[in-house]
């Protein structure tokens, strides 16, 4: 049995060695096919857990406690670091991201990520005043409760300030003590390139948000760290799926006939 310290530890060696991927599973089944195939730690996506129950994303309609329920089911199912997408912390306040991070800490995870958005469909960004003083109470309570945290800056995805604005949020994030830092929808390389190339911090790339098409490689080269596929996976699965019921609606059962067997499923084939 891995301790959660040994995977926090872990979980900071992976972002000094490379950039890596980081899969984003929103079941222990997902979880432990991800950890088969050899990936190294595992992200939980609040979209793909919310679509999962039909609910929408980033709309309170999934509680604090549902999500680290899910969240501490994996870790506890897995041996790698597990870092949580835990929104705007469930909070209004501070002292709620802070009892937030306490939390995730007590459910196991290696990790937690807080954005500086709301649920306000209206305002969906806080100010930047906000922002901070609730990223410095998660810093703080990150390192009393050692786990890693990843602060976002969600605007510049939204629409709601500039690449300028988005870099000026992630280097105060990090000067507060945010160990990962983490901006949705760059808009293309260059900009990806200039957020990298302006923190010191290791940076996390979403795919499926922003630009696209890119390799790896590419990636990698630009600075970043750490990949993830946020809910990305989810939406291709569901598309799997969607396609699959199409198909059996019509009278078409080949989806099924080549479906792999659970065993493979349970056990897949390493690919790193």
């Amino acid at each position: 049995m891995i301790s959660r310290s040994d995977k926090v530890e872990h979980f900071r060696a992976l972002h000094k060695s490379g950039c890596f991927v980081i899969p984003n599973p929103w079941d222990i089944a997902g979880a432990r096919m991800m950890v088969g195939l050899g990936f190294r730690a595992l992200a939980t996506t609040s979209s793909g857990y919310a679509f999962s129950k039909g609910r929408k994303d980033g709309a309170n309609e999934v509680s604090r406690d549902e999500s680290l329920k899910y969240a501490a089911e994996i870790a506890a199912a897995t041996d790698v670091p597990v870092t949580a997408d835990l929104e705007d912390g469930y909070a209004e306040t501070p002292s709620g991201v802070t009892e937030t991070v306490r939390l995730a800490a007590e459910a196991g995870l290696a990790g937690l990520s807080i954005e500086d958005r709301q649920p306000n469909a209206g305002n969906p960004i806080r100010d930047f005043d906000t922002a901070v003083a609730r990223v410095a109470a998660a810093a703080d309570a990150a390192r009393t409760y050692n786990i890693v945290l990843t602060a976002r800056a969600d605007g510049l995805g939204k629409g709601i300030y500039d690449l300028e604005e988005a870099i000026r949020r992630l280097q105060v994030f990090e000067s507060l003590g945010a160990e990962v830092l983490y901006a949705p929808g760059v808009p293309d390389l260059a900009s990806l390139e200039k957020i990298c190339g302006s923190v010191n911090a290791p940076v996390n790339h979403v795919l499926g948000q922003g630009v696209s098409s890119l390799t790896f490689e590419q990636i990698a080269q630009a600075g970043v760290r750490r990949i993830s596929l946020g809910g990305s996976l989810a939406r291709a699965i569901g598309g799997a799926l969607l396609n699959a019921c199409r198909e059996i609606a019509t009278g078409d059962f080949t989806a099924l006939e080549t479906a792999p067997a659970w065993n493979v499923l349970r056990s897949p084939k390493p690919v790193l």
